[in-house]
This record gives structure tokens, C-alpha cells and sequence, in this order.
């Protein structure tokens, strides 16, 4: 069996067989729980890919539960747990991190591709180092956030971004919404740099950026998300923020179907990307006269 190749997308997958093998079994996690002394709670997190199982025994007592004897099987399903348990690159930035944007970064990663639509915000991967601290400077006396958190989230953002623009590109495609980039975010200047990355991003092959105009008449979703496809045999994810700011991860096939066509129903209604350019240099005069 193809196994993704993060950490969290290991857990995932693990997770998603785990379950697979329990349904086919025709038991209830109590049922399994009760039996191998672990907490339902425990093998839901499991299942889910929330957390990976510290101890390779649990895991061979699950198989064997299973009725899993296929040696190959068995030896495969115990490498992706040891690689499971490894460490990503931005686990240090967990303490930093709400635990829904944590599996997100882990599963960003490993993404194929990534598609996402902002009605009020330029995209994480599109901001400049400046944009972002200015960004979480502005939100620093409502939500309480101190300099080391917006030190580690600006390093954070930036890291990311490398997905984007280093070796084996991620395939990009973002939908802005014009008020995300009429908004000024901490200055003239800052915005007009945020102008500039945008369209050098926006020239590359692998990145589509196009934006969706305010006259528009067209449908327009009020709320933020982010899809990824991933490596089979994991399924596509959408990420989008509640409204306590928590990072909300899912692959359940009607969430995901949901978001799926509020994107293809945004591209459709958006300018198309060759526009893209002709509206960030509008913005961009815009802010410059207002500096003369």
C-alpha cells in the first residue's frame, strides 16, 4: 500500500485503516475499546489521525484483534506507524499554533495541490514577511498575543511559503476578493510591496491568483477555506476558520463536496487570472498617490 510521506499524513492514513479494518470487523469502537483496554476516546483520536500510538505493541494488538495475519500488511502498517511518530519541520511552532492549524500545516505539506478563496485577507502563501507581522501586530492588543507569537507565526508563514516556491512547487489557485486587496494592512508601503509579490507569484506557471471584483453580481462566499488534494490513498481535506478562530480540518465527503463547489462557483464568478494583473496595478497606483 502507497503511504503519504509527512508525519500527520502518516497518521492519517494509519488512522483511516485502522477504522476501515474495525467497520469491516462490524464492531463499535466500544466494543474494540472494551476489549484491548483501550478508551473509546483514545481509538477515536486514533482513527481520526489526531494523535499516533506511542507504543508499536497497541498497535500490533489492534491488527491481531483484526485478524490481520498478512506479514507484508502487517509490516507495512508498523513502518508508517514508526514514521508517524517522527517529527515535522514545524513542530516547533506547535506551542504557537491552535490544534486544528497544527494537523492542517502537517497535512499542507504533503499536499499535491492547494486552492483557496479569501474574501478579506490576502492568502497566508501569497504575504510578504512585512504584510504578516503587520497583520498580527494590529491583532496583538485585542487577542492578547505576545512578540514571540507573532515572531514564530511570521517565521512560520514564510516557511510555508516555500511549498510555493521551492524545488517541486505545489501547485497554487486563489481566489481573492477585491476587498482583500483594497484593505490596507499596516501601511502605503507595505501594501504596494504585497502588490508587487503577488503579481511576481502570480507569473509563474504552477500559481493562479484571480481576483473577485465588488461590482460583481456572481456568488461569493463569506467565509475563508482552503482545499487540498492529497496523495492517495488519503482524501481531499478543506480547511476553513471558525468564528472563534479555530482552524477546522475535515475529509468528510459532503463538507468537502460543500466547499469543492463554493469554489468552482467562485472561480466562475472571479475575473479571469490574465485580469489579475491590470487590478493589483490599479491598487497599486491607488496607494501610491495617496503617499504624494
Amino acid at each position: 500500500m502507497a503511504a503519504p510521506k509527512g508525519p500527520t499524513s502518516r497518521r492519517v492514513h494509519l488512522g483511516k485503516v485502522l477504522e476501515r479494518m474495525r467497520t469491516d470487523c462490524g464492531e463499535s469502537r466500544d466494543e474494540v475499546a472494551a476489549a484491548l483496554g483501550f478508551s473509546a476516546e483514545k481509538l477515536w483520536r486514533l482513527e481520526k489521525g489526531r494523535t499516533g500510538l506511542p507504543n508499536s505493541g497497541d498497535l500490533k494488538a489492534l491488527l491481531d484483534h483484526y485478524g490481520e495475519t498478512d506479514e507484508e500488511n502487517v509490516e507495512e502498517l508498523l513502518k508508517i506507524h514508526r514514521e508517524s511518530l517522527s517529527q515535522g519541520w514545524w513542530v516547533p511552532y506547535n506551542p504557537h499554533l491552535q490544534k486544528g492549524m497544527r494537523d492542517y500545516v502537517g497535512l499542507e505539506a504533503d499536499a499535491l495541490s492547494i486552492s483557496s478563496w479569501q474574501p478579506n485577507l490576502i492568502f497566508g502563501l501569497l504575504q510578504t514577511p512585512k504584510y504578516a507581522r503587520a497583520l498580527l501586530e494590529s491583532a496583538k492588543p485585542v487577542d492578547e498575543i505576545t512578540t514571540e507569537f507573532i515572531d514564530a507565526n511570521v517565521e512560520l508563514r514564510m516557511s510555508r511559503k516555500k511549498l510555493i516556491v521551492e524545488d517541486e512547487p505545489r501547485p497554487l489557485w486563489v481566489i481573492l476578493s477585491e476587498d482583500a486587496i483594497r484593505s490596507t494592512i499596516g501601511g502605503r508601503d507595505i501594501m504596494v510591496e504585497q502588490y508587487d509579490e503577488i503579481g511576481k507569484l502570480a507569473e509563474l506557471d504552477h500559481i493562479t491568483v484571480q481576483i473577485l471584483p465588488a461590482s460583481s453580481t456572481g456568488y461569493r462566499a463569506s467565509q475563508n477555506f482552503a482545499l487540498l488534494e492529497l496523495l492517495e490513498p488519503l482524501p481531499k481535506m478543506v480547511q476553513a476558520d471558525h468564528v472563534n478562530g479555530q482552524a477546522w480540518v475535515t475529509d468528510k465527503k459532503p463538507e468537502v463536496g460543500r466547499f469543492s463547489r463554493r469554489f468552482e462557483a467562485l472561480r466562475a464568478s472571479a475575473l479571469a487570472p490574465h485580469e489579475t494583473p491590470r487590478i493589483l496595478a490599479k491598487a497599486k497606483k491607488e496607494q501610491e498617490e495617496r503617499k504624494s
